[in-house]
């Protein structure tokens, strides 16, 4: 979703992919197939590059660090991306620096969890530190004998209240080395399993205030982490009326994937900008509202003529097709769609991910 970017602005893209079936790897014909926790192949692919960045966060920060040294430019560096890798640390450098985030402490057994929990109460929510994405390292426990299993992954375990929210939200925001940001509308998360399946733009009656903070929160984030790219952060609009910052991402992000059709400069495109100190583009909104629906894996073995029938049905809709293997609960695609009625929006989006996923046939 980079390289069409990348094409527009003239920038040759390259791509270290673990495989040569990796989504970017089918598309980017200036591909290495390597290793991105292993040293030597970071390197050799580093030297190939004016500037290092990455669509996820799970690059040991150590090889950054060597490479840094070494004069590789990497864009968001390893002391920024580290917040997006630990929840730890994140939550202790944001708790630092005011921003607004659930009760949390690190523990290390299940006494300390039930010592947590005498203080705000069950159930609490328990992640691993380390490694949790798409609802996996997270557990909700409502007591100490159901606390045991998070701690048999070997990593320290960060204990949060359960939060009370109307809904999950997203603040994306761009920002450069020379220190220019921009703020993408706030859009609401609807998430199912852990997983992110439906995203509207801009999250629908949402108090302006309320929009405002969440936009001031990510732009502040950015600034207090010297964040270079585009960096997600992810919320509850808790019952209470607040904001509450729930995760990072450092990286273009699927709450974002609605920018491609539906924004003046897509999030992949602010990204390039960024990390190449370039001028940022407008974050703006074509339309009233977009709605994007990821299209996870279903049984339908061969989606083509699926694929046809969406398209021919309904001509405004967007599909976003991923190259994966399709199997069930993977994000194999998205589909978005734009205009003025969003329950029109959310029907039709929701529609064209059914029929792609092969739960309906009319």
């Amino acid at each position: 979703m980079t390289q069409p970017a990348a094409i527009a602005l003239g920038i040759r893209f390259a791509v270290l992919a673990g495989a040569a079936d990796d989504s970017a790897a089918q598309i980017v014909p200036a591909t290495t197939v390597a290793d991105e926790k292993a040293l030597d192949d970071l390197r050799a692919f580093a030297a190939t590059c004016d500037v290092l960045t990455f669509d996820h966060e799970h690059v040991p920060p150590e090889h950054l660090r060597i490479l840094q040294a070494e004069g590789v430019v990497v864009r968001p560096g390893p002391d920024a991306l580290v917040h997006a890798q630990d929840k730890g640390i994140m939550r202790a450098r944001l708790a630092k620096a005011g921003i607004p985030c659930p009760r949390h402490r690190l523990v290390s057994e299940p006494e300390d969890v039930a010592a947590f929990a005498a203080e705000i109460g069950w159930p609490v929510v328990l992640k691993t530190t380390r490694g949790g994405y798409d609802g996996k390292g997270v557990w909700v426990v409502r007591s100490a004998e159901h606390a045991i299993e998070p701690f048999r992954a070997g990593v320290p375990v960060l204990a949060e209240e359960l939060v009370g929210f109307r809904r999950e939200l997203s603040a994306v925001v761009a920002r450069s080395p020379y220190g220019q940001a921009v703020a993408y509308p706030v859009v609401e998360s609807v998430q199912r399993d852990g997983i992110c399946v439906e995203v509207v733009a801009p999250a629908p009656g949402l108090p302006d205030d309320l929009a405002v903070e969440a936009q001031r929160i990510a732009l502040t984030i950015a600034g207090e982490l010297d964040m270079v790219g585009v960096l997600a952060v992810e919320l509850f609009e808790a019952v209470e009326g607040r904001v509450l910052v729930n995760e990072l991402a450092m990286r273009p992000h699927n709450s974002g994937h609605w920018t491609i059709d539906g924004a003046t400069t897509s999030q992949f495109e602010n990204h390039l900008r960024a990390v190449l100190d370039l001028p940022l583009g407008s974050p703006a909104a074509l339309a009233p509202y977009t709605v994007m629906v990821n299209v996870l894996g279903g049984d339908l073995p061969d989606v083509y003529p699926a694929y046809r029938h969406c398209m021919a049905r309904d001509p405004g809709l967007k599909i976003h097709w991923y190259g994966k293997g399709v199997r069930p609960g993977r994000k194999v695609g998205h589909v978005t769609v734009s205009g003025d009625d969003v329950d029109d929006l959310r029907d039709r989006a929701r529609h064209a991910a059914a029929y792609l996923r092969g739960d309906i046939d009319e």
